[in-house]
């Protein structure tokens, strides 16, 4: 009987159990290493666009996810004292990409990847350094818990900070501060009742967005200086900051506690690398290209780099044509977004706004313009199913 060919993912997040998992309904033999003591995630939720959406559809749970999801693209942007600039709906949003965006918790589907895998598959608390990314003639070497792995693929999807990149590509000068930081609140908000919005003040952004289990999902940007926190608290802070905003701002910020308040800076890969892949190792997600979260595509792109993998398998410079030019093309959209919702300048700000606001008003709200070119991706392959989200 032949051996299953081999694959060892450095990463458990969502982009390395993405990738397990389409690896193994494609019949290798897949070990993820997470070095964490367990796979919950980092951060609160995440929205997943129709391209991510059909990338799961691959995986066979697209249609699970989007019934675990409550918000259907309902919303818009709003200026702080709450005048809205564009809006949009769900069936505006379906009609242009053939499917919803939708938000749910990151828990939840990093829950539902890890299931895909089979037991044992998962091995966390286990740190892992790429010892050899091998080549035509021998393996990939990963050291891992003080033994070392042998396998036919090896796929690095360990995030921004990617040790596996810089073993592959040392001469690249890897993630650089974005010059904002992010908040992130994940709790309920006793009879809150709102639409779905974005949020654009002078270099500040608010979202505020409702999920299914009744808890709400905010998230808050700034520019600041790198590494910068609050003297007090984060809660502190954004109130500082947001606690003036519109409804239902301050309902947020008074059912938050301390304890709930996540901040992070941004880093993202300003420079592309030449190659998605060197030898027998492959990198996806943000150890590939680290993304400002201005468009919401991190999480999205690793899902659609994970069903890319396991449709090329073993040949990576087919990966790599099909994934660099697509992702490079977003991360430099997110840096423009970022650039336009982060803006300082009364002025800047002034004319953006009047902007917006004429842009939707002549045709689809800005919000789902900018999704054009991405949310309509396909998979290069199907599961042979039929699903509600495609057609």
């Amino acid at each position: 009987m032949t051996r299953p060919e081999r694959a060892i993912v450095i990463g458990g997040g969502i982009g390395g159990l993405a990738a397990g998992a389409a690896l193994h309904q494609r019949g290798w033999a897949v070990t993820v290493l997470e070095r964490a003591a367990s796979l919950d995630p980092v951060g609160a939720a995440i929205s997943l666009a129709p391209n991510a959406l059909r990338a799961l559809d691959v995986l066979g749970i697209g249609d699970e996810i989007r019934d675990l999801a409550a918000w259907q693209g309902d919303g818009g942007l709003r200026t702080p004292g709450g005048r809205w600039l564009s809006r949009s709906s769900a069936a505006a949003a379906a009609a242009r990409f053939g499917g919803p965006l939708v938000l749910l918790p990151r828990a939840t589907l990093v829950d539902r990847l890890a299931a895909l895998l089979p037991p044992g598959a998962v091995r966390t608390a286990t740190t892992a350094a790429l010892a050899d990314p091998g080549d035509r003639a021998r393996p990939a070497r990963v050291s891992a818990g003080g033994e070392e792995l042998e396998a036919e693929l090896a796929v690095g999807a360990d995030g921004v900070n990617s040790r596996v990149r810089g073993a592959l590509f040392p001469g690249h000068p890897g993630p650089v501060y974005a010059g904002f930081t992010t908040w992130r609140v994940l709790i309920p908000v006793p009879g809150a009742e709102f639409a779905s919005h974005e949020t654009w003040g002078r270099g500040h952004i608010w979202g505020t967005h409702p999920l299914k289990d009744r808890r709400v999902y905010a998230y808050a940007a700034a520019t600041a200086p790198a590494g910068q926190h609050a003297p007090d608290d984060e809660k502190a802070e954004l109130l500082r900051r947001y606690g003036d905003w519109h409804d239902p701002i301050p309902a947020v910020l008074a059912a938050a506690g301390p304890e709930d308040v996540l901040r992070h800076d941004v880093h993202h890969l300003a420079r592309p690398l030449p190659a998605h892949h060197f030898g027998r190792t492959v990198l996806i997600g943000d150890a590939a290209h680290a993304m400002p979260p201005t468009l919401g595509q991190g999480g999205n792109q690793a899902v659609e780099d994970a069903v890319v993998l396991a449709h090329h398998g073993a040949d990576l410079p087919a990966y790599t044509a099909a994934r660099l030019p697509r992702t490079t093309a977003i991360a430099r959209q997110s840096v423009r977004v970022a650039r336009l919702n982060m803006a300082g300048s009364r002025a800047v700000v002034a004319l953006r706004d009047t902007a917006v606001a004429a842009v939707s008003a002549a045709g689809p709200a800005l919000f789902l313009r900018g999704f054009d070119g991405i949310a309509d991706w396909r998979p290069p392959y199907a599961s042979g199913r039929r699903h509600a989200g495609q057609r």
